[in-house]
């Protein structure tokens, strides 16, 4: 019995053996067999592009036909992905920016649905990346002045063939297109520039652009933009052209770039205003002060004037007038303003010293009259104003006796405080500084009721071209 037990027991365990050994097999078979067809796969591929790309077969050179005849247009569809904004410059009139273009057309010679052979699963569409070796449109952009394609590490482009004969271009393209930019209302405007794409050789009659129905134009979310803009909206639209050579069809994409109004309150609004307020100051420093009042005007007008020039020096010179000319050019004529008052304040001040020396001498001759006639009334006289003899005698209109003795009648008048303040002071030169003080900050302050009031109603010219 033992012997029969230790027999089943090797049996059992070649048993084990040789069903590890057929399992290894038979996986060791099936990855070969997977692999071999991963091959054919790939290589059913190799031969798909090389039968419908083949010399005898496929001629680039040549548009493909129309959807309804071979003398029909060719459709290509548009959609643009716009990736990031590098600059937008004021002065040269231009934006920079990055996407990703994307055009599919129809190819009827590239149709591969019948060489598939059941792998349509596997094969959804053939990837290439020589361009060159398929009809491409002619497109360029219109408005372009500097673009470049990005090639590291590889060029960064694609070409799609899809079984049905659809085929689909992608391509990054960084570009610095021309933007024209109407500043009339700088910096509270907002400016539209265009990105306009076009065929450079075929007219509408071969070839015509078609924007893709839904998202023809995409953007990265959170876009920032330079400069101080903000994206204040993007669309799209035709812009077909006729041309002394033909008709051409052209796509256009609407970017709306709007101001960020704080920077610009915060580095040029708020200085000019500090710059304004620090020029009354002189209204309350003493006109004999004149090294204080002299300095404190030409210094603020000095700044006020770099301020304007770096204001000027970073926009283009344009034939009309900005709203930031007109906030600079009041500034500077209130700055000027005050410096003007101090030299009308100092002419005042001589006049005031001239007329308080005329007074002081006048007094004088009044107060030597009356000791010299107090004189000859001690003496037993009269003085020359009462006595009528002395009057006959002079030539002069006697003064009625009873007139001298009749009482003045006092007359009772209503006193306005703010009148009667400016009448007891003493200096005409003071006077003109206290009205100062009053006029220029009131006058400044109607000035921006009115400045804000109209440019933050008014519309772009840009905006309002459609």
């Amino acid at each position: 019995m033992a012997k029969i037990a230790s027999v089943d027991k090797q049996s059992l365990l070649q048993y084990f053996v040789i069903l590890i050994l057929l399992r290894d097999a038979w996986c060791m078979f099936g990855n070969k067999l997977y692999r071999q067809k991963e091959v054919n796969y790939r290589q059913e591929e190799k031969k798909i592009l090389d039968s419908v790309l083949g010399v005898d077969v496929y001629d680039k050179r040549i548009r493909p036909s129309g959807l309804n005849s071979t003398e029909s247009a060719t459709l290509v569809d548009v959609n643009i992905f716009i990736r990031s904004f590098s600059n937008i410059d004021d002065v040269k009139m231009e934006y920079s920016f990055q996407i990703t273009l994307r055009q599919q057309w129809n190819d009827g010679r590239l149709q591969f649905k019948n060489r598939l052979r059941g792998m349509e699963d596997k094969i959804r569409y053939l990837t290439m990346t020589d361009a060159a070796k398929v009809w491409m449109p002619d497109t360029f952009f219109r408005n372009e002045k500097i673009g470049r394609f990005h090639n590291i590490l590889q060029s960064n482009l694609y070409v799609r063939v899809f079984p049905n004969g659809d085929v689909l271009y992608s391509i990054r393209v960084s570009l610095t297109c021309a933007c024209s930019m109407h500043l009339a209302l700088f910096p509270l405007d907002k400016q539209t520039c265009n990105l306009d794409v076009a065929s450079y050789g075929w007219t509408m009659n071969d070839l015509i652009y078609r924007w893709k129905e839904t998202n023809p134009v995409q953007m990265v979310a959170n876009l920032s933009l330079p400069g101080g803009f903000k994206l204040d909206g993007f669309g799209n639209q035709n812009c077909d052209v006729k041309t002394a050579t033909g008709a051409y069809s052209c796509l256009r994409v609407e970017l709306t770039f709007a101001r960020q109004l704080s920077f610009f309150i915060v580095t040029i609004y708020v200085p000019c205003f500090m710059i304004v307020v620090v020029s009354w100051f002189s209204f309350w420093i003493d006109h004999k002060a004149v090294p204080a009042r002299v300095s404190l005007g030409v210094t603020t007008l000095l700044a006020m004037s770099t301020t304007q020039a770096s204001i000027n020096s970073s926009l283009p010179p344009v034939a009309y007038t900005k709203a930031i000319d007109v906030w600079s050019g009041v500034c500077v004529t209130f700055v000027f303003g005050a410096l003007l008052e101090y030299a009308l304040v100092n002419y005042a001040s001589r006049s005031d010293a001239q007329r308080l020396a005329k007074q002081k001498e006048a007094k004088e001759r009044e107060l030597e009259h009356a000791a010299f006639s107090a004189d000859r009334i001690e003496e037993g006289g009269f003085p020359m104003s009462m006595d009528p003899l002395m009057r006959r005698i002079e030539g002069a209109p006697m003064v009625p006796p009873g007139a001298l003795l009749q009482p003045e009648i006092p007359v009772h008048r209503r006193h306005n405080r703010f009148f009667d303040y400016f009448r007891n002071i003493q200096f005409r030169a003071k006077m003109i500084d206290v009205i100062s003080r009053v006029l220029f900050p009131v006058t400044f302050m109607f000035f921006n009721v009115i400045y804000w009031s109209y440019y933050l109603t008014q519309e772009s010219e840009t905006s309002k071209v459609k």
